[in-house]
């Protein structure tokens, strides 16, 4: 593909998937499977892999997806929550690997591999124990304080953790997918 041909790709692929961010994360209504979602978002950071002019800060691939609710209250997280990345063959697993070799310095790692569940990113701030604050993902700096939803759900507001958290504070902070 030339550079205006993916130029134009490039734009078509960025609103594209910021529909359908804006449909799964604040609609909670998606309209077209993980699958083709996947496939968009790969076809768009092989563009900008190819032409890193196009890359831009706005870009998809340059974001955590997710927007803010109105519903909620807005809640800073205190550790970015970031997006985790794909593999999706084995080429992807063995370049994972590799980087995950070279970052430690480790000529040998272990992994467990694991189905993609779909479910909500969440974090969770415990004081002394007790729940204090639930929060999604959002856009990865500021999420939605869902503290209510969560007392009202099967998810424990109470905490026994020992010493050996080294919990500064009495605070404890859990990051999960429900």
């Amino acid at each position: 593909m030339n550079f205006e041909a993916a130029k134009k790709r490039s734009l078509v692929l960025r609103e594209q998937l910021d529909k359908w961010n804006y449909e799964y994360y604040v609609n909670d209504a998606p309209s077209v499977s993980d699958q083709e979602y996947d496939r968009a978002m790969q076809e768009l950071i092989a563009i900008e892999q190819q032409y890193s002019e196009l890359i831009t800060i706005d870009s998809p691939t340059q974001r955590v997806s997710g927007q803010i609710s109105e519903k909620f209250n807005k809640y800073v997280h205190n550790t970015p929550m970031l997006s985790l990345a794909n593999a999706f063959n084995y080429d992807d697993l063995i370049h994972f690997d590799e980087q995950i070799k070279e970052l430690t310095g480790l000529s040998e790692v272990e992994y467990t591999c694991e189905l993609k569940i779909d479910g909500l990113s969440i974090s969770l701030v415990y004081e002394n124990h007790l729940l204090i604050m639930g929060a999604t993902r959002g856009d990865g700096v500021i999420g939605e304080d869902v503290t209510v939803n969560i007392k009202k759900n099967k998810i424990s507001t109470t905490t026994n953790w020992s010493p050996k958290f080294n919990c500064s504070g009495g605070s404890l902070f859990v990051i999960g997918r429900i």
